[in-house]
Protein backbone atom coordinates (compact mmCIF):
# COMPACT_ATOMS: atom_id res chain seq x y z
CA UNK A 1 0.00 0.00 0.00
CA UNK A 2 1.54 3.48 -0.85
CA UNK A 3 2.30 6.24 1.21
CA UNK A 4 -0.77 8.30 -0.94
CA UNK A 5 -3.68 5.03 -0.40
CA UNK A 6 -2.50 5.00 3.75
CA UNK A 7 -3.32 8.63 3.49
CA UNK A 8 -6.45 8.55 2.32
CA UNK A 9 -7.09 5.68 4.57
CA UNK A 10 -5.90 7.27 7.87
CA UNK A 11 -8.10 10.44 6.54
CA UNK A 12 -11.25 8.77 6.80
CA UNK A 13 -11.19 6.62 9.70
CA UNK A 14 -10.29 10.06 11.29
CA UNK A 15 -13.07 11.59 9.78
CA UNK A 16 -15.68 8.36 10.49
CA UNK A 17 -14.61 8.97 13.93
CA UNK A 18 -15.01 12.64 14.52
CA UNK A 19 -18.46 11.97 12.81
CA UNK A 20 -19.34 9.34 15.16
CA UNK A 21 -18.40 11.16 18.13
CA UNK A 22 -20.35 13.94 16.88
CA UNK A 23 -23.41 12.13 16.80
CA UNK A 24 -23.01 10.28 20.29
CA UNK A 25 -22.24 14.17 21.83
CA UNK A 26 -25.55 15.55 20.42
CA UNK A 27 -27.53 12.64 21.72
CA UNK A 28 -25.81 12.69 25.14
CA UNK A 29 -26.26 16.60 25.17
CA UNK A 30 -29.84 15.98 24.56
CA UNK A 31 -30.63 13.42 27.10
CA UNK A 32 -28.76 14.58 29.94
CA UNK A 33 -28.54 18.07 32.03
CA UNK A 34 -25.55 19.85 30.95
CA UNK A 35 -23.78 19.07 34.55
CA UNK A 36 -20.67 17.36 35.42
CA UNK A 37 -21.57 13.62 36.57
CA UNK A 38 -18.70 13.76 38.86
CA UNK A 39 -17.67 17.30 40.58
CA UNK A 40 -21.68 18.79 39.91
CA UNK A 41 -20.44 21.94 37.79
CA UNK A 42 -23.07 23.20 35.49
CA UNK A 43 -22.41 24.40 31.88
CA UNK A 44 -23.68 26.91 29.77
CA UNK A 45 -23.56 27.29 25.55
CA UNK A 46 -20.53 29.17 26.36
CA UNK A 47 -18.48 26.70 28.13
CA UNK A 48 -20.14 23.10 26.77
CA UNK A 49 -16.86 22.38 25.14
CA UNK A 50 -14.95 21.72 28.08
CA UNK A 51 -18.09 19.26 29.32
CA UNK A 52 -17.31 15.56 27.72
CA UNK A 53 -19.11 12.43 26.90
CA UNK A 54 -17.54 9.39 28.97
CA UNK A 55 -18.05 5.60 28.07
CA UNK A 56 -18.74 3.65 31.44
CA UNK A 57 -17.56 0.99 29.84
CA UNK A 58 -14.50 2.58 28.09
CA UNK A 59 -15.65 0.86 24.25
CA UNK A 60 -16.44 3.92 22.21
CA UNK A 61 -17.89 1.90 19.44
CA UNK A 62 -20.75 1.18 22.20
CA UNK A 63 -23.41 4.00 21.74
CA UNK A 64 -26.76 2.63 22.94
CA UNK A 65 -29.21 5.59 21.84
CA UNK A 66 -30.32 5.15 25.17
CA UNK A 67 -27.43 6.97 26.48
CA UNK A 68 -26.65 4.32 29.09
CA UNK A 69 -22.90 3.73 28.53
CA UNK A 70 -22.29 7.69 28.56
CA UNK A 71 -22.16 10.02 31.35
CA UNK A 72 -21.29 14.16 30.80
CA UNK A 73 -17.87 14.85 32.87
CA UNK A 74 -16.08 18.03 32.86
CA UNK A 75 -12.24 17.84 31.25
CA UNK A 76 -11.04 17.43 34.67
CA UNK A 77 -13.27 15.01 35.89
CA UNK A 78 -12.86 13.32 32.50
CA UNK A 79 -9.25 13.14 33.20
CA UNK A 80 -8.78 11.61 36.48
CA UNK A 81 -11.46 9.12 35.83
CA UNK A 82 -9.07 7.63 33.00
CA UNK A 83 -5.91 8.45 35.28
CA UNK A 84 -7.24 6.18 37.79
CA UNK A 85 -8.51 3.56 35.29
CA UNK A 86 -4.33 3.58 33.79
CA UNK A 87 -3.18 3.33 37.57
CA UNK A 88 -5.77 0.37 38.95
CA UNK A 89 -4.64 -1.46 35.98
CA UNK A 90 -1.12 -1.53 36.89
CA UNK A 91 -1.74 -2.51 41.10
CA UNK A 92 1.82 -3.92 40.84
CA UNK A 93 3.26 -0.19 40.70
CA UNK A 94 4.88 1.10 44.00
CA UNK A 95 3.46 3.85 45.78
CA UNK A 96 5.68 6.01 46.40
CA UNK A 97 6.92 7.20 49.62
CA UNK A 98 6.89 10.15 51.13
CA UNK A 99 10.06 11.38 53.38
CA UNK A 100 8.76 12.47 56.89
CA UNK A 101 9.41 15.98 57.52
CA UNK A 102 12.30 16.48 60.26
CA UNK A 103 12.50 20.21 60.22
CA UNK A 104 11.17 22.20 63.32
CA UNK A 105 10.47 25.20 61.97
CA UNK A 106 8.67 26.43 64.71
CA UNK A 107 9.93 25.18 67.40
CA UNK A 108 11.75 27.95 68.92
CA UNK A 109 8.77 30.06 68.41
CA UNK A 110 7.24 30.20 72.43
CA UNK A 111 10.38 31.43 73.14
CA UNK A 112 10.64 34.15 70.48
CA UNK A 113 7.25 35.43 71.84
CA UNK A 114 7.99 35.40 75.92
CA UNK A 115 11.04 37.88 74.56
CA UNK A 116 9.19 40.00 72.34
CA UNK A 117 6.23 40.04 75.37
CA UNK A 118 8.91 41.01 77.87
CA UNK A 119 11.00 43.75 75.74
CA UNK A 120 7.26 45.47 75.23
CA UNK A 121 6.05 45.37 78.96
CA UNK A 122 9.83 46.96 79.53
CA UNK A 123 8.78 50.34 77.40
Amino acid sequence: MGNEKLDQVVAAAHKARHTREQDYREQALKLYPWICGRCGRDFTRINLRELTVHHRNHNHDYNPTDGSNWELLCLYCHDNEHQRQLESAHPAMPKQRVAEATDTPFSQLRELLQNTDRSQKKR
